[in-house]
């Protein structure tokens, strides 16, 4: 049976399952050096977290008697970014947990793809976090580590000491980690998020083949940078601006990168137009800044996603493309109304 539609109509070889894969193909590189630099621990994280997710939507198209979609490999991106996002060493039932939850509440309870209001996987992982806060926030030394460099993450660290009121000079020197260790993955942190380089390169790899552009990503990452490079100054001592090396720290370490590229770029939960996705990234990199150096907790990257994620609607009620084929209407001389 054919479906018949209005036109424009826009052809394009681009499928769920095709762009999907190529997710999943652009954050195999961030996995595999987590598994590298943290060991065998990881590895089996990520498999549990990827079955947990597949397996649990599988067995609901079973029990509902709907078509089954894990195919079109949603649910296997879904338990790939909740493994990501998960300590090294976690126990394994958080990860098998967050990626049922994911699936049950967050993307099936809402009707399913193309339905739910926010990232499955970011939901999944503030669920965990929230319920198992201790397991969630212990981390483990990178294997390629210096000796004396601590366990927890640069943006613990810096969060300690901005909570006991100390004053130092420079983040990076204070966590026993450099820039570079940031840019390739050497630090303390969640599998997946460690390394911004390989992070960078995964977007590149889907901005070329066209499964996001750049405006959400861009427009986040740069809203932080600058809010960091011009605020954040003044609670570390170091005057107005922060040094050009404490400004990398802060977009290279956490979850920055993984977030900014791999889940605000989600189709479903963000706006539709380039707009709209740059006031979307404009929001999240403002609640990243908030959270992070006026909250409570080191990280705010999942909850500001989520919070512009509840957001969108607004956002596309407001910003709208012009209809295809619209005139704006000339106004009549005034001369002619009389």
């Amino acid at each position: 049976m054919k479906r018949v539609t209005t036109s424009p109509h826009v052809h394009s070889s681009m499928d769920i399952r095709k762009s999907m894969l190529y997710v999943f193909i652009a954050l195999l590189p961030s996995a595999i050096w987590g598994v590298v630099v943290f060991g065998l621990m990881a590895l089996v994280t990520l498999a549990l977290s990827i079955a947990s997710a597949v397996l649990t939507e599988y067995l609901l198209s079973k029990v509902t008697k709907e078509e089954v979609t894990i195919n079109d490999m949603s649910a296997a991106v879904t338990g790939l970014l909740i493994g990501m996002n998960m300590p090294p060493h976690v126990p394994f039932y958080i990860p098998v947990l967050a990626s049922v939850f994911a699936i049950i509440v967050v993307k099936w309870s809402f009707g399913g793809l193309g339905c739910n209001w926010m990232n499955p996987a970011l939901g999944g992982r503030v669920f965990v976090f929230f319920s198992f806060t201790s397991a969630m926030s212990a981390f483990s030394l990178p294997r390629f580590a210096a000796d004396a460099a601590s366990s927890a993450t640069p943006l613990s660290s810096v969060k300690t000491l901005l909570s006991n009121g100390e004053v130092f000079t420079s983040a990076s020197e204070m966590s026993g980690y450099s820039v570079m260790d940031a840019f390739i993955g050497n630090i303390p942190g969640c599998i997946g998020e460690v390394s911004a380089l390989l992070l960078i390169a995964g977007g590149l790899f889907l901005i070329y083949t066209k499964v996001m552009t750049w405006h959400i990503p861009v427009s986040y990452i740069g809203s932080f940078a600058f809010l960091t490079w011009v605020f954040s100054g003044l609670r570390c001592g170091q005057g107005f601006f922060i040094p050009m090396n404490d400004l990398l720290m802060a977009l290279f370490t956490g979850g920055l990168m993984l977030g900014a590229i791999f889940m605000a770029t989600d189709w479903v939960t963000t706006p539709t137009t380039p707009v709209g996705m740059i006031v979307f990234g404009i929001g999240c990199g403002f609640f990243t800044f908030l959270i992070r150096y006026f909250g409570s907790l080191p990280e705010g990257v999942s909850l500001a996603i989520i919070l512009m994620n509840v957001a969108t609607p607004t956002i596309e009620r407001y910003i709208k493309p012009k209809k295809f084929g619209y005139v704006k209407p000339v106004k009549a001389p005034k001369e002619a109304k009389k």
